[in-house]
C-alpha cells in the first residue's frame, strides 16, 4: 500500500514523519527500499535531532547508501508539497514515486494515523517501557554496523542462517537490511546491517557469545565487521 507524506520540509510534516517512524525502522516493510530513498530525497537537509526518529532513520539510510546501496522496491510512497488543514483530497495531483503503480486506487493509500498492527503496538510498548526505565538519562550514542556472516559450505541453508542471526535479540540492537553476496565456489555470504546503542551492545560480544555460539554456529562459520559508523 502507498504511504502519503505532506510538507516534509516543514515542522508539521517532520513531526508527522517522526510520529510515523516511532514504531518503524523503514518507511514500508522490514528492510530499506526505494520508498526510503524517495522520502530521503524529498528532505532538503538532514533533519534536526529534535525529531529523534526521523534523524535515526535518515542517518541509517545515509549509511546504507554509502555502504551497500538500496535495491528493494518497497510498497510505494507519495510526497505531497502541500495539504489543507481539514480532511479532503489535495488541491493538486500527488507526486508519486516512479516505481509505485501508476493506477493505484485511492483506497490503497495508508492512513498514517490508522489502526496499528499487533507488532506495531508491541514495538511501541517496548519503546515506551525503555524510555520510562531510562528516565531523563541522556540518550547514548548509536552506531550503524555492517557484518559479513559466512556459512560453513555451499550446502548451508542461507535462509536458516539469516533466521539464526535475526533471532539474536537484545536491548539496544536493531537488525536492518540484508543481502546475499557471492564468495566463490558456489558459496555465498550474508551481509546484514544493524543499528546498536553503544552503551548497551558490544559488537565483539554479540559475535562471540551469540553468533558464533550454539545454536547459531550450526550455520555460521565466521563473522566479520565490514563497516562501523557512528550515527
Amino acid at each position: 500500500m502507498a504511504v502519503t507524506f505532506y510538507n516534509l520540509n516543514s515542522d508539521s510534516g517532520l513531526k508527522k514523519l517522526n510520529d510515523y517512524l516511532l514504531t518503524r525502522s523503514y518507511i514500508t516493510g522490514y528492510q530499506a527500499s526505494k520508498d526510503d530513498l524517495a522520502v530521503h530525497a524529498a528532505l532538503s537537509t538532514a533533519p534536526s535531532s529534535e525529531y529523534v526518529n526521523v534523524a535515526r532513520w535518515y542517518n541509517h539510510i545515509d549509511a546504507l547508501l554509502k555502504m551497500c546501496g538500496v535495491t528493494a522496491e518497497g510498497a510505494g510512497v507519495k510526497i505531497e508539497s502541500s495539504a489543507s488543514v481539514s480532511e479532503g483530497a489535495p488541491s493538486s495531483p500527488p507526486v508519486a514515486d516512479k516505481k509505485a503503480p501508476a493506477a493505484a486506487d485511492d483506497d490503497d493509500d495508508m492512513d498514517l494515523f490508522g489502526e496499528e498492527t499487533e507488532e506495531e503496538k508491541k514495538a511501541a510498548e517496548e519503546r515506551a517501557a525503555a524510555t520510562k526505565a531510562s528516565g531523563k538519562k541522556k540518550e547514548s550514542g548509536k552506531s550503524s554496523v555492517l557484518l559479513d556472516v559466512k556459512p560453513w559450505d555451499d550446502e548451508t541453508d542461507m535462509q536458516k542462517l539469516e533466521e539464526a542471526v535475526r533471532s539474536v535479540q537484545m536491548e539496544g540492537l536493531l537488525w536492518g537490511a540484508s543481502k546475499l553476496a557471492p564468495v566463490g565456489y558456489g558459496i555465498k555470504k550474508l551481509q546484514i546491517m544493524m543499528t546498536i546503542v553503544d552503551d548497551l551492545v558490544s559488537v565483539d560480544d554479540l559475535i562471540e557469545e551469540h553468533l558464533l555460539a550454539e545454536p547459531a554456529n550450526e550455520y555460521i562459520q565466521s563473522c566479520d565487521i565490514v563497516a562501523f559508523n557512528k550515527i
